[in-house]
């Protein structure tokens, strides 16, 4: 079955590619472990340069990755070039970094000396998405080769042109063959993927589903994992925040990457005394937003990023408006070519909606009244995901209270969530487990080793 590229702004196919044989797919999981025993040799200078040059490569040609990234998938091009910019930083980040984070760690025992290393584990596959497709490559193979491992992508089948385009940056920034490889596979070929015996670890980032397939066939072969799920993130105000940053923050952390981002906010948990406030100015803002071409920089909100994904979101909002909800604005695919979406405020919510129990990817905010902070937070708990919360007050003291008991894998205060190198990214519950980025991630895949000497 061919794997094509469809744009989702005009529900057009751009360019199709023909899937990997399974001959193919061995010879490029061959010549990785070849790689790998050669690479796991090199010292971090080496390491190093290469990875400065491949930010080098990205900064260079920022807005023609930008505008496949576009094509593919839908992200407006202002977004698409703050995401290929990020993916550089990571690159530096980690070629800078690197050696400090798995320096070996002494320790003091009965031995003369003891230590722990910190060894590569061979070839890491990547099962990656499409919301984000260079970011989320990158941030997991920056640490993953800098660690000495080698890097083998299964990516989503509607953005080949983006798994190919990252294939040759790698190339281009002088790295050895096959220490970054791209497999364009379907989901069905991951199982055969994992299998291999050479396959020493993988991660995804994607959906609840995908994950429960991909920790399951690596649980059969005792294969590491990192998992980065979905999420339905809280969106916290109390009775004393900002109520106009807090509102210009609630829209752009619900509509960005067109609301299909896993750490979006989506459920806006507000405490009563500001809820009409809050309301009434949100309700403004999301009817303000310009949807259109994602080509335009003017364009805040793009289309869904493929037609089945459109008609699931419109399902997700009839069922909870047949369960009570209430529509306070959109609620409706727009009409015309491509796949759109109006932005979309629901209140009136409880449990047993999808707009309260689900993962909502599309820009469909989920407005929900609390009686205080104590109720805010049992609201913001009362989900199975646990990936970010965004929380908003101006008692800093009080918040620091109020974010250790949310059940999330980070909270930002007075912010929407996003992700840094420098911080650890991941979830707890079925947002998945193990983290990336900062120097948790790059210790993921590698086998922490203890030397003792007497």
């Amino acid at each position: 079955m061919a794997i094509q590229t469809i744009n989702p702004a005009r529900g057009t196919v751009e360019k199709t590619f023909n899937k990997y044989s399974s001959e193919r797919i061995l010879t490029i999981i061959e010549e990785a472990d070849k790689a790998f025993l050669l690479w796991r040799e090199t010292d971090f200078r080496t390491r190093k340069k290469l990875l400065n040059n491949a930010a080098e490569v990205i900064r260079n040609k920022k807005e023609e990755y930008a505008q496949i990234i576009t094509i593919e998938m839908g992200k407006p091009i202002t977004q698409s070039i703050a995401e290929v910019e990020k993916c550089a930083w990571v690159c530096n980040y980690y070629a800078d970094n690197a050696e400090s984070f798995l320096i070996n760690e002494h320790i003091t025992t009965d031995a003369s000396e003891s230590y722990v290393e910190f060894n590569p584990l061979g070839i890491i596959l990547a099962v990656m998405p499409w919301n984000f497709p260079f970011w989320q490559v990158f941030r997991f193979a920056a640490p993953t080769i800098m660690a000495g491992n080698v890097a083998l992508l299964k990516h989503s089948s509607n953005v080949p042109m983006c798994a190919l385009t990252i294939d040759q940056i790698f190339r281009n920034a002088g790295f050895p063959n096959f220490v970054f490889s791209t497999l364009l596979i379907e989901s069905a070929d991951v199982k055969e993927v994992i299998d291999h015996p050479l396959i020493k670890a993988a991660t995804l980032t994607g959906s609840e589903p995908a994950g429960r397939k991909i920790a399951s066939s690596c649980g059969k072969k005792l294969k590491k994992t990192v998992m980065e799920l979905g999420g339905s993130d809280p969106f916290i105000v109390l009775n004393d925040a900002e109520i106009k940053e807090a509102v210009s923050s609630a829209v752009k952390a619900r509509l960005i990457n067109n609301g299909q981002s896993c750490i979006a906010a989506k459920r806006f948990i507000v405490e009563e005394g500001v809820y009409d406030k809050f309301k009434g100015k949100f309700i403004e803002e999301m009817e303000s937003v310009k949807v259109g071409d994602p080509m335009d920089e003017s364009t805040a909100l793009g289309p869904i990023a493929r037609e089945d994904l459109l008609y699931e979101l419109d399902s997700q909002v009839k069922a909870s408006i047949e369960k009570g909800a209430r529509i306070l604005t959109g609620g409706k695919i727009l009409p015309g070519r491509g796949y759109y979406y109006a932005p979309t405020i629901l209140d009136n919510l409880s449990k047993g909606m999808p707009a309260y129990d689900d993962e909502i990817f599309g820009p469909v905010a989920s407005l929900i009244k609390c009686k205080d902070a104590i109720d805010a937070v049992r609201i913001a708990n009362d989900s199975n995901f646990g990936l970010g919360a965004s929380l908003w007050t101006q008692n800093i003291e009080s918040a620091k209270n109020i974010a250790s008991k949310i059940e999330t894998g980070s909270v930002f205060v007075n912010g929407m969530v996003k992700s840094d190198p420098r911080l650890p990214f991941g979830g707890i519950k079925n947002s998945g487990y193990g983290r990336e980025l900062s120097h948790y991630g790059i210790k993921e895949f590698v086998n922490i080793k203890s030397i003792w000497i007497k």
